[in-house]
């Protein structure tokens, strides 16, 4: 009896595309931080130095500014308000 030779390895099957990313659902979409462009506004330039027209944060820091409400002021990032003496 003669040994039959061992059976040839399967060919590999083709390389086929890469599965594609997990889809992003539908509301959940990813923000750009707003710049305002209209910053010019917050300050005055006397001479040499620069005067900041708006009251500044005083969580946030420097270059955050307080929106001006009718009865308020307040802050768009972290929150903070004041309200204004009547």
């Amino acid at each position: 009896m003669s040994k039959a030779p061992p059976p040839a390895p399967a060919p590999a099957p083709a390389p086929t595309e890469a599965p594609a990313a997990a889809p992003v659902p539908k509301g959940k979409k990813k923000r750009k931080p707003k710049v305002s462009p209209q910053v010019y506004k917050f300050y005055k330039v006397k001479g040499d130095a620069l005067e900041r027209l708006k009251k500044e944060c005083p969580r946030c820091g420097k270059g955050r500014f307080l929106a001006e409400h009718k009865n308020r002021l307040s802050c768009g990032n972290c929150g903070y308000t004041t309200f204004k003496k009547s």
